[in-house]
């Protein structure tokens, strides 16, 4: 027997189901599409991150914004179907969480559980798939290569190493793979792996205490990162950034990160996704700017969005100001 589960920003663990049936079809609707800052906004904050990452506040932190939508209706799996194809993500599928429908398109796996082995996958690094063959492969040659990536990504996996020595046996914690990259239909991400053996006894609970949540979508050091992200970022993250996957009854399990996914409340009638990226010593706040949006590409498609009819909201004129 399989559950499904969803892990939320405040560890909070609930049951979720495949949305396998189809909604009737309606007649989509909306109104403006929003970004909760505009670009100089979010070059002002990340100035200010790297002010703290500068006097050793942080080594690394993961500052993401939201779009959304009020007033909106959508089909979930025509949606889905658009999303799915934009992607091909390893992660992928729709499910009702409460009111919440989740339309999940994420490249990332959080935790993975066989027997006595942990493996966790933390992806920091992505450049755009290229127009031609050459363009592509040299693009995905300087993101192996690039060390503004590979600090990026090795900041997160020491941080997946220290949170799974909690649990594992000791001397077990490897690194497998390091900066590797894998190709998706959308973009290029830089991936390594660490993996480690269980002690005796260790049960689901413990290693999520110690594990969520995930590496790659706080920073370095883990506490002083959240709270700065708390301090920061414009709106809570709810779903965005937790994990859901499935846990088999012999205590197995496997979980992607909540991320490339839109999420949808049709009783609210709102859609929201984040986007986001690493913020080092070495960020140059226009080039994060320029991922977020990378990001964001595919999400937007899939909801028949250009980037163009994205209204970049104000401080001062904010929805919903949180």
């Amino acid at each position: 027997m399989r559950h499904l589960l969803v892990l939320f920003e405040s560890k909070e663990i609930k049951e979720i189901t495949p949305l396998t049936e189809k909604m009737p079809d309606i007649k989509e609707s909306s109104e403006n599409f929003y970004c909760r800052t505009n670009k100089e906004e979010y070059i002002e904050t990340v100035t200010k991150l790297l002010t703290h990452i500068k006097r050793g506040d942080i080594y690394e932190i993961n500052y993401c914004i939201e779009f959304f939508a009020e007033n909106i209706v959508i089909n979930p799996h025509k949606v889905f179907t658009r999303l799915k194809k934009l992607t091909e993500a390893p992660f992928i599928g729709i499910y009702q969480c409460g009111d919440d429908i989740i339309l999940s398109a994420s490249p990332e796996r959080f935790l993975k559980r066989e027997g006595n082995k942990l493996i966790s996958q933390p992806m920091k690094g992505t450049a755009p798939r290229g127009k031609n063959v050459a363009d592509d492969e040299l693009l995905k040659k300087n993101l192996a290569k690039s060390l503004k990536e590979q600090t990026e990504n090795v900041m997160a996996l020491d941080v997946a190493r220290n949170d799974l020595s909690v649990v594992a046996k000791k001397g077990t914690v490897r690194t497998t793979e390091l900066f590797g990259v894998q190709t998706f239909k959308n973009v290029h991400q830089m991936i390594s792996t660490v993996e480690c053996e269980l002690k005796e006894e260790i049960n689901f609970e413990e290693i999520i205490s110690v594990t969520f949540p995930p590496a790659s979508m706080t920073g370095a050091p883990k506490i002083s990162a959240c709270r700065l992200i708390e301090r920061y970022e414009l709106s809570p993250r709810n779903i965005y950034s937790g994990c859901l996957g499935m846990m088999q009854e012999n205590g197995d399990f496997d979980f992607c990160v909540v991320i490339r996914s839109i999420i949808y409340n049709p009783k609210q009638r709102r859609i929201s996704f984040h986007v986001g990226s690493a913020i080092t010593a070495s960020s140059i706040p226009e080039t994060e700017w320029e991922e977020c949006l990378l990001k964001a590409d595919a999400l937007l498609k899939a909801l028949d969005i250009d980037i163009n009819e994205v209204v970049f909201l104000k401080n001062k004129s904010r929805l919903n100001p949180v």
